[in-house]
């Protein structure tokens, strides 16, 4: 009988109750945390690879003639940009379009920031120029601006080795805004 009366009684108690439920709950709300907070974090990365690669193409259609140096201290902006999230392995390619008769477009003169040599040969046909862009006889200069991200808020063993960094991308097409090329002569 007493046996029988404290397994009834057992039954009734709720007391830890509420310890288990969170028990239960806690990594659900952890990992949903974490998650947002990782989101929170690449669009911001994302949202400033979009003004690094922007910032670049206007400031380079601002000039009539550009240099390799030059080139270089104009995609030093990006870095600070980026500032405080690291900027580490961004790759940054400037190429100068120009757009004949005919509405082709090819390259005039192309810079990379971790080449000495340009990264697309003169003359060569460019893909994927925006058809609103491709206006007869004029001069677009293309950004490139591609970054590594790394996701860090997951355990290195929680994502399989080819999810733990992403390459965020971004191109912006802009026109020169004085003559009728930007000119790089030792690009």
């Amino acid at each position: 009988m007493r046996l029988k009366e404290k397994l009834l009684r057992l039954g009734r108690d709720r007391s830890g109750v509420g310890a288990i439920e969170f028990a239960i709950l806690f990594p659900v709300l952890v990992m949903l945390y974490i998650g947002a907070f990782e989101i929170t974090i690449g669009l911001s990365v994302s949202k400033r690879t979009s003004r690094a690669a922007g910032s670049i193409a206007d400031l380079i259609t601002q000039q009539k003639n550009v240099t390799r140096s030059s080139l270089s201290d104009i995609s030093s902006l990006a870095g600070a940009i980026f500032a405080p999230f690291d900027s580490t392995g961004m790759q940054i390619k400037v190429t100068g379009i120009t757009i004949d008769a005919g509405a082709n477009a090819k390259v005039l003169w192309s810079w990379a920031n971790d080449a000495t040599t340009a990264p697309y040969a003169a003359n060569s046909t460019v893909t994927g120029v925006p058809t609103d862009m491709q206006k007869a006889d004029s001069f677009l200069v293309r950004a490139d601006l591609s970054i590594p991200y790394k996701l860090f808020a997951f355990g290195p063993d929680f994502l399989p080795g080819d999810m733990q960094e992403i390459t965020i991308h971004r191109t912006y097409y802009y026109r020169q805004r004085q003559g009728d090329n930007v000119a790089c002569n030792d690009c």
